[in-house]
């Protein structure tokens, strides 16, 4: 009787496992798509070496090699530990404004040895859709919009052009918020 129990106790855990893991969305990473307006696209997650391809090198290369980011505000990004943090990238390859501050963007988490693992490029399309939906999580209306996360929550974003003009410098005052209220938020939860 007990053996009973103990096997149909396994086979229900069982089919409810696989049936969690067939729902399971995967992620397609680096989809490209062709429009009849604007071409090649990236759709999508993506990660940085599809930029440095055709026909996104043409900008992204030009824009990365030129730039001369802030000694000083990149530093402090260094001081500040900002490889402690995630950031989560929504742009559009279509996109004047991505085009100039995506590549930028690269160029400063290059400068940091930002790890790749707390870095998420979500590519949208002229309607700020991505195939995973992120855009809605995360209440995406312009591109580029770059987010700063903490423990899982958004620490600040810099959206469409930095208002400093850097976006290095527009990161530093995002980091130095004072994030002891997203730490007692967390445990706050918990309890």
């Amino acid at each position: 009787m007990i053996c009973k129990k103990i096997i149909t106790n396994i086979l229900v855990i069982s089919s409810l496992t696989i049936a969690i893991q067939s729902n399971a969305q995967k992620v397609v990473v680096n989809r490209e798509v062709e429009t009849t307006n604007d071409g090649k696209m990236l759709l999508g997650h993506q990660l940085k070496d599809q930029f440095v391809k055709e026909p996104y090198s043409e900008w992204y290369t030009k824009e990365f090699t030129e730039y001369a980011f802030d000694q000083k505000a990149v530093g402090e990004l260094k001081k500040n530990k900002i490889n402690s943090y995630n950031l989560i990238v929504f742009i559009g390859t279509w996109c004047e404004d991505s085009h100039r501050d995506f590549p930028r963007l690269m160029k400063i988490l290059e400068e940091v040895n930002f790890p790749d693992s707390r870095l998420t490029i979500i590519a949208v399309n002229r309607k700020k859709e991505s195939p995973t939906g992120d855009e809605s999580k995360y209440n995406i209306q312009k591109v580029p919009t770059i987010i700063v996360e903490k423990y899982g929550k958004e620490i600040g974003r810099i959206v469409e052009m930095p208002t400093t003009g850097y976006i290095e410098r527009d990161l530093v005052e995002i980091l130095k918020k004072d994030d002891k209220s997203v730490i007692k938020e967390i445990f706050k939860k918990e309890n």
